[in-house]
């Protein structure tokens, strides 16, 4: 039972490495979109979302799960996962941009929110067949 718990544990650190470098991919292009480009930031989080998830995809694949299976089952089904991920969090930066929060308290809570969502869903589907790291 230990032994599951550590591997688990140090999954969920993976999980975590790997969403900070997605995340900063994310973040680096919803300020582009909103600062430079001036754009709605609830879809500048969106368009993020998609960039952020292909990094997060490769180095999930690799690095967190050490998936060996089919990238024609587990990619369609991570883009499905992060398509709900960027869905929770475009609501998220809307609502607390329609309350008058800035957009990135509103992103910052979406991260935050997503994370534990997805986790559960890659590592329980995405990557069903993978193996301990």
């Amino acid at each position: 039972m230990t032994r599951n718990w550590q591997a688990e544990s140090v999954r969920v650190w993976r999980y975590a490495l790997v969403g900070a470098a997605a995340t900063a991919v994310h973040y680096v292009l919803l300020v582009a979109w909103v600062e430079i480009g001036h754009g709605a930031a609830w879809l500048g989080a969106g368009v993020g979302a998609v960039l952020g998830a292909q990094v997060a995809y490769t180095l999930n694949r690799a690095f967190t799960f050490a998936h060996r299976g089919a990238v024609a089952v587990s990619w369609p089904r991570f883009q499905v996962v992060a398509a709900l991920g960027a869905l929770l969090g475009m609501a998220i930066v809307a609502a607390v941009v329609a309350l008058g929060g800035h957009y990135l308290i509103g992103q910052v809570l979406a991260t935050g929110t997503a994370m534990g969502l997805t986790y559960a869903i890659n590592r329980h589907w995405t990557f069903a067949t993978a193996t301990s790291p």
